[in-house]
């Protein structure tokens, strides 16, 4: 006997229903009828786990509200002809609660499907929009990369609206195709220029292998200037080819510079003798500041000067430097003669007397005012006449010193 159900004295097994009455279930006449109830108890245990079960898959997502559906109506038939002992009203009110669920999880999922068509359908309008931006890039190698990218992209999104889909594709197609057809023409451009930047760095090289036993070495070395120049504003010829070209043409180069240094190390002994001889010249050279005679200082510059120039060529990395002293030598000869003229300019002499002499009326009539405010006890005039005349005094010291140097000149 229990809350829900019994056993007979004759092995009828009955459950209790919600409204007190009894209905049968089954027959147990196996033994123990305490065992019996317990059986059919069991069997209502497995119900209650499958609806539990069921409501945990359907939150889970496991379950569909369909499948949740099918539970309920299945174990909700089996409730007319129940064959189970248990809380009739308990299981009625699970079922009702799963059904609930379902129906909500129903509305979830449609407006999730609804979420998703909608971001879906704007992602192929990105998708779209971004190819027809990329339609007449130049960027052959990334934007072709980008298309297949997106062309994955949109083979992976969900399908949802056929129609509207179609439009979105066409779209992209379209900026695919014309992409695609003006890589193709850039392309094939490209052959046409690489077949003639092929042929003219053929030529470049045959002219290049042409000079590489030259000794004009001055010329020689502007001309493969000059085919570097071309070269380089040659178009390229793949790059197989270019470089298979460019080795030929460095190698020409090569035998021509490698002579060049060659002589060039024979004239070093020479240059190394000129550079020790010039520099003997250029101590002599400095020896002429500061200076004393004008005159005898410009004409020993002049003698030493025709022995540097009988001298001959001195290492380039030299040259620089002996030409950086020798210009010290000269700019100090040049500025003694503009001091030299400016001492003994007579209309600059003449102006400095004149500012002297203007100066010092001034400061002796300051000296008288200064006398005058003096005899007066004016302390404030006294004050402002001795001010006056301090600075007349030395901008008239000043004018002195500059006439005191046309004296010394």
């Amino acid at each position: 006997m229990s809350e829900f159900g019994r056993v007979a004295d004759d092995g009828t097994v009955f459950v209790r229903l919600p409204d007190g009455s009894e209905r049968q279930v089954g027959q147990w006449a196996a033994g123990d009828p305490a065992a019996g109830l317990a059986f059919y108890q069991r069997k209502y245990a497995d119900i209650v786990v499958e609806l539990d079960l069921t409501i945990k898959r359907l939150k889970k997502g496991a379950a569909s509200p369909d499948d949740a559906l099918a539970v309920v109506e299945k174990i909700r038939s089996g409730l007319a002809e129940p064959v189970f002992v248990g809380d009739i009203a308990a299981l009625e009110a699970k079922c009702t609660s799963l059904a609930d669920a379902a129906e909500a999880r129903r509305g979830v999922l449609a407006e999730e499907k609804k979420a998703a068509r909608e971001a879906t359908l704007t992602r192929r309008r990105e998708i779209a929009e971004e190819a027809e931006s990329l339609a007449d890039s130049e960027q052959w190698k990334s934007t072709g990369q980008r298309f297949r990218d997106l062309l994955e992209e949109w083979k992976s999104l969900p399908r949802f609206d056929k129609g509207v889909e179609q439009e979105q594709w066409e779209r992209f197609s379209g900026a695919r195709s014309q992409f695609d057809r003006r890589r193709r023409q850039h392309f094939a451009e490209l052959d046409v220029s690489r077949a003639e930047g092929a042929k003219a760095k053929e030529d470049l090289v045959r002219r290049a292998e042409a000079l590489s036993t030259s000794t004009d070495w001055g010329a020689t070395s502007r001309a493969y200037r000059d085919l570097m120049a071309e070269w380089k504003a040659a178009p390229r010829a793949g790059r197989d080819a270019d470089d298979k070209l460019w080795a030929r043409f460095r190698a020409a180069q090569d035998v021509f510079f490698a002579a060049r240094t060659e002589h060039d190390s024979e004239r070093s002994a020479d240059e190394a003798k000129n550079l020790a001889a010039k520099q003997e010249i250029l101590v002599k050279v400095e020896a002429l500041v500061p200076v004393k005679d004008l005159r005898a200082a410009r004409a020993e510059l002049s003698r030493l000067m025709e022995q540097w120039d009988a001298i001959g060529f001195v290492p380039r990395n030299e040259k620089q430097g002996l030409e950086r002293r020798l210009r010290a030598v000269e700019n100090a000869l040049r500025d003694a003669e503009k001091d030299h003229w400016r001492r003994t300019d007579p209309a600059a002499r003449d102006r400095a007397e004149r500012t002297v002499a203007s100066f010092q009326q001034s400061v002796d009539k300051l000296k008288a005012k200064l006398e005058t405010a003096q005899a007066s006890g004016d302390a404030q005039k006294i004050a402002e006449a001795e001010a006056s005349l301090a600075s007349s005094q030395a901008l008239l010291d000043a004018a002195q010193a500059a006439l005191d140097e046309y004296a010394a000149g």
